[in-house]
């Protein structure tokens, strides 16, 4: 049973459980987020009125519980209005939000090279024609912010084929998509041979592309693997080692740069570890091909700054954090370009070596993800 109970002259509601545990709501939050028909459409639960339509003043002049539904009435409105409990308690916002800095959402799920046995990897044929099976992928991609995808098609452009799946691709001064293998004189140093550190890519944009896809249309060189590294477990250990080291990451802006192709120069300015304003760890950057000169770091603080920079990159180029993977043509991978950081061993001249990458946004994924758990699964055939 649940009893309701106006508070603070009706500013206020307590609400009640069994065992006497209490949930508090403002009316004011109450009377923003009605769900009745004035106030929201009830085909796209959009609002219909602004809150200054709503009186500064509101109360609630009388609260009842019946059966699974609040009933409330408001002051100065005089109007009615139901409020499911569940839905209540599941956006209720009175308890402790004391959290340390680097705090995660709880459905990502931090990793290191252990993640090598289970990494996410879907086939091609059943994802596209498979809702459930495309639900479980992209709910792996979500959680660690990797997956594998194999069994596509081998042909030039295929990599949007996977990218349809779940969102758009974001075009950039790249192109649509970019080829990645050997070029005499390149533009990128992505388009040698030479092994890669784990990085974040193009760190230098405002905003940086979130996702990013690299397929496979040819793999004879000797090398060249493939390597990810999770930008979140790795910042958690340094915080764990030296809490002075992650909050001087967090706390200075990092500058990067890009002017490698004639009329482009984007320059960017955000810390390596980046949180949200009560903590949460929300983006890292991490790109030294692309640094620029750190201008933003008071002298007293400079020393600290580049031990705990250091400190970072010796922690992602453990080997105890990547793991590591060769593809095959028709495989491919997505990363999650705020979190995890991506690298490639060395490889030879000989034979060939032939992705293509492009990038997406994961406002796409995440979208497709929530419509899919919505739907019921299929029964198993």
């Amino acid at each position: 049973m649940i009893s309701a109970q106006v508070t603070e002259a009706g500013r206020g509601l307590c609400l009640r459980d069994e065992t006497g545990r209490r949930t508090r709501f403002h009316a004011i939050w109450l009377r923003d987020n009605a769900m009745d028909a004035q106030t929201r459409n009830a085909g796209n639960g959009q609002r219909l009125i602004a809150l200054r339509d709503i009186a500064a003043d509101t109360r609630i002049a009388a609260a009842s519980v019946e059966g699974a539904t609040l009933q409330l009435t408001f002051s100065p409105e005089g109007n009615t209005i139901g409020y499911d409990l569940d839905w209540l308690f599941a956006n209720a916002y009175d308890h402790d939000r004391h959290r340390e800095p680097g705090w995660t959402d709880p459905r990502i799920e931090t990793w290191d090279t252990g993640l090598q046995s289970s990494l996410t990897n879907g086939g091609f044929a059943r994802i596209s024609r498979d809702r459930d099976a495309l639900r479980d992928w992209l709910s792996g991609l979500a959680r660690h912010g990797v997956a594998k995808l194999s069994g596509g098609p081998v042909e030039a452009g295929a990599l949007f084929t996977v990218v349809d799946l779940f969102g758009y691709v974001r075009e950039t001064n790249y192109g649509r998509l970019f080829e990645v293998r050997t070029e005499v004189n390149p533009t990128n140093l992505a388009y040698t041979g030479l092994g890669l550190q784990a990085h974040t890519d193009n760190p230098y944009r405002d905003p940086v592309p979130t996702l990013q896809v690299l397929y496979c249309l040819e793999s004879s060189a000797a090398g060249g693997e493939n390597m990810v590294v999770d930008g979140f477990a790795a910042a958690l250990r340094l915080r764990r080692e030296n809490p002075a080291w992650f909050d001087v990451l967090a706390k200075y802006c990092a500058r990067f740069e890009y002017a490698g192709s004639a009329g482009v120069c984007l320059r960017s300015r955000r810390p390596m570890i980046e949180l949200a304003p009560d903590g949460e760890l929300i983006a890292i950057r991490f790109n030294n091909r692309s640094a620029a000169a750190t201008t933003d770091v008071p002298y007293d603080d400079m020393a600290l700054y580049y031990d705990a920079y250091r400190r970072l990159g010796e922690i992602i180029d453990d080997p105890a954090m990547e793991v590591t993977f060769r593809l095959d043509p028709g495989e491919c991978f997505v990363v999650d370009n705020t979190r995890v950081l991506h690298a490639r061993k060395a490889y030879s001249g000989a034979g060939t070596r032939w992705l293509q990458g492009c990038y997406a946004d994961k406002d796409g994924l995440l979208s497709t993800l929530a419509a899919l758990e919505a739907e019921p699964r299929m029964a198993a055939e």
